[in-house]
């Protein structure tokens, strides 16, 4: 589909470019539309409930990610307050953002309004970026960063302004406050200027610009994880080995066919890979894409780390094969866009309905409830909160003077002290991530309700345990609180102090 000559054209008019804008600024907004009016069909995510807790008890850095996305999210709750859609419209722009920046960058690497208009349908479309304007997630910023620096070095490249390294050094600092995966597109970054004609910016103070901005940034943080013996990176190396263990990072490759960009978009960011790679101007682009993917495939990353490069081939496999089009028939100009647009039109439909919540009942509920773990991690966590103080409401009141909350996991800690004030619950207690800095209660609580943990670990801690309910949700789904550990247990005093116990108990997850 793709010509293996890189035609540079002319800029287009004035005009022509503004309404270009408006139609991409058009695309976004109705994707957002689409996002904001489902974003609010069940109930927050644990990961969710993480970012939630750590916004109430802001810091330069957290044990399981850096600062900006708690940051962001206590700004929505001032905003919005526990509202699942205002909270989740940050990653709506996001993604909005995104489908917009995607046009842009086939716009600037030559590209008319058909080649834009592709580019941002097939981001927008693609199962990755629809699933990160469904939730608050560290990724759903990530990926904004990733792609504008992908925009700010085609604008390097493209005008030769070496001005553009301070707008590529901004978003590399505030992606290092994001998520730490990030290094490994610099490491392409620095590989694309070495192994290119972008060398020449070794010699210019606007690169080392660039970099000293990112690392000022970046300071802040830095300091944090130096404070706490770089906790982060044991968090990551836990999860890293979790994560090969549970098979999570199996079908690298494939997935990156199947869910970091449209399907039947590959033929077209394929073409925009090779375009790269034979174009010594944006060749650069090229290593920003095969650096990270053969890093994270050599070390056995999961596949959505290197979702955010592939707007970028999309940009150049768009622009080039509306090129391509412009030497064929009259006939294939029309049949041949007709076919990618419906094609993609259908890899997003399904998409769609798998991991976008569109139903509240039904048979699309039913079908995303069943292909997405992550729709059904959204279920049953106020009724969790309930049934814990219904539990404590049944206790004599020596013992509710005296009471603890201990729990097994991120999203049940989170829960319980996002939702558990309105019940007048105490804080949970919880020794996962940053949760385990926060410390343990003081006084010690004498009766304790344990949540997330079996029966061998309750008695392994605790005193006299007993079940006294069951964690189930009124919609009958299957998920990590009911399907695991799904006993709710009453027990009596740590058997070991808890100076003793906080100093030997650290999780991370």
């Amino acid at each position: 589909m793709a010509s293996p000559a890189f035609v540079k054209t002319a800029e287009a008019p004035g005009s022509t470019r503004r309404s270009d804008i408006l139609l991409l600024l058009a695309i976004a907004i109705v994707f957002a539309i689409a996002h904001t009016l489902t974003n609010g069909r069940y109930g927050f995510h644990r990961d969710e409930l993480q970012f939630l807790s750590d916004a109430l008890d802001l810091d330069w850095g957290f044990v399981a990610y850096p600062p900006v996305t708690p940051f962001l999210e206590r700004i929505g709750l001032e905003l919005f307050g526990l509202s699942l859609i205002g909270l989740r419209m940050f990653s709506v722009i996001a993604q909005a953002l995104v489908i917009v920046i995607s046009g842009l960058m086939a716009r600037d690497l030559g590209g008319g309004r058909m080649a834009q208009v592709f580019a941002a349908i097939a981001v927008g479309l693609s199962p990755l970026p629809i699933f990160e304007a469904t939730e608050f997630q560290y990724s759903s910023f990530d990926i904004l960063w990733w792609v504008l620096i992908a925009w700010s070095t085609i604008r390097l490249l493209k005008t030769e302004n070496p001005r553009w390294w301070i707008a590529i050094g901004i978003a590399v600092g505030i992606g290092l406050l994001t998520k730490y995966s990030i290094v490994f597109y610099i490491a392409g970054i620095l590989a694309g200027v070495v192994l290119t004609n972008a060398r020449k910016y070794l010699a210019s103070s606007w690169f080392w610009g660039g970099i000293a901005i990112a690392l000022l940034l970046f300071a802040p943080n830095l300091a944090w994880l130096m404070r706490h013996d770089f906790i982060s990176y044991h968090f990551l190396q836990h999860i890293h080995t979790r994560d090969v263990d549970q098979g999570r990072a199996n079908g690298f490759l494939r997935d990156q066919f199947l869910a970091n960009a449209n399907l039947f978009a590959a033929p077209v960011w394929i073409a925009g890979l090779i375009a790269y790679l034979r174009n010594p101007r944006y060749r650069m682009l090229a290593w920003m894409y095969l650096i990270p993917l053969a890093l994270f495939w050599v070390s056995k990353g999961r596949f959505y780390y290197v979702c955010a490069t592939y707007p970028m081939l999309i940009a150049m496999g768009a622009s080039i094969s509306e090129r391509w089009l412009q030497t064929k028939p009259r006939w294939a100009r029309i049949a041949v866009p007709a076919v990618m647009f419906t094609g993609v039109a259908a890899i997003g439909a399904y998409a769609c309905a798998m991991l976008v919540p569109i139903a509240k009942s039904g048979p699309l509920r039913d079908f995303a409830l069943n292909h997405s773990s992550d729709l059904r991690e959204e279920i049953g966590w106020e009724e969790l909160v309930q049934r814990v103080a219904a539990i404590r409401d049944s206790l004599p009141p020596e013992q509710q003077a005296h009471l603890g909350i201990a729990v097994g996991n991120y999203g049940e800690a989170g829960t319980i002290k996002i939702f558990g004030p309105a019940y007048h619950l105490p804080p949970p207690i919880s020794t996962t991530n940053s949760f385990w800095f926060r410390g343990y209660p003081n006084p010690a609580p004498t009766t304790i309700i344990v949540l997330g943990n079996s029966r061998e670990r309750a008695d392994e801690i605790f005193t006299a345990c007993r079940v006294v309910a069951q964690n189930t949700n009124s919609e009958g789904i299957k998920n990590e609180e009911s399907g695991d550990h799904p006993d709710i247990f009453l027990c009596g005093p740590l058997k070991k102090p808890w100076p003793e116990f906080w100093k030997e108990t650290v999780d991370f997850g």
